[in-house]
């Protein structure tokens, strides 16, 4: 897609595939591959190039109404975002779920996770503290491990209490959800990106047998992983 301009913000997953985007007056660039979040402000200028196989983008745009409502408690983030994995995907799933059920209760659902998704990446835009970040890296690099927080602590020199506390401050979660969370988009990956059958998928995102890891699926998306990998194959 050559550069082009979309006049409201919006942000968007990606479900599936991967695309190279250059964007912004300095022509900063980003590679955005499954469950990446990226958040476009209103009026950004850019151009992407889809990767050599079939891409799926869920996007929402934010309008004018919405922005102002947002606008009166918090502001929408400046400068072009995006965020791999996290809370943002985890909720983004669970919208992506709401909107493909849409029963009676799904536009209450979306409307609520669309502002948390908004939160989500307004807050991503501040800078963590060094060490929280190189926490937060390693666990990203070996989610299927398991990691003491003693050990996590103790790797960068500050007390278990309180990383546990900045952990939670920070990324809105524990250091055991935020790693559950991980294992859940690792296997979200595979599901919609392979044939592999769920029984070695489970195993190899770090969940230790086939119930474990339905119901932490569950938690995460909102949907079991047959019914995700039915999604997937649907659009």
């Amino acid at each position: 897609m050559p550069r082009h301009e979309h006049e409201p913000a919006y942000f968007g997953i990606v479900l599936d595939g991967g695309y190279s985007e250059t964007f912004g007056m300095g022509l900063r660039t980003r590679e955005a591959g499954p469950l990446v979040t990226a958040f476009h402000p209103p009026g950004e200028s850019h151009s992407v190039v889809f990767h050599n196989r079939q891409v799926r983008i869920f996007r929402i745009e934010i309008g004018e109404a919405w922005r102002r409502r947002i606008e009166a408690h918090s502001s929408l983030p400046d400068e072009p975002t995006e965020s791999s994995g996290g809370v943002p995907a985890s909720l983004t799933l669970r919208l992506d779920g709401e909107y493909q059920r849409r029963d009676a209760w799904s536009a209450l659902a979306i409307e609520g996770l669309s502002l948390e998704i908004m939160a989500e990446m307004a807050r991503g835009a501040a800078k963590s503290p060094r060490w929280l970040e190189e926490v937060r890296d390693l666990l990203a690099s070996r989610p299927a491990e398991t990691h003491s927080l003693e050990e996590l602590a103790a790797g960068v020199g500050v007390h278990p209490v309180r990383l546990a506390r900045e952990f939670r401050k920070r990324y809105r979660s524990t250091v055991g959800d935020f790693v559950r969370r991980l294992r859940i988009e690792a296997a979200c990956k595979e599901i919609a990106g392979t044939d592999a059958p769920l029984s070695e998928i489970a195993p190899a995102a770090g969940f230790y047998d086939q119930s474990h890891f339905t119901n932490t699926f569950r938690r995460f998306t909102g949907m079991t992983p047959a019914a995700y990998r039915t999604a997937c194959r649907a659009r």
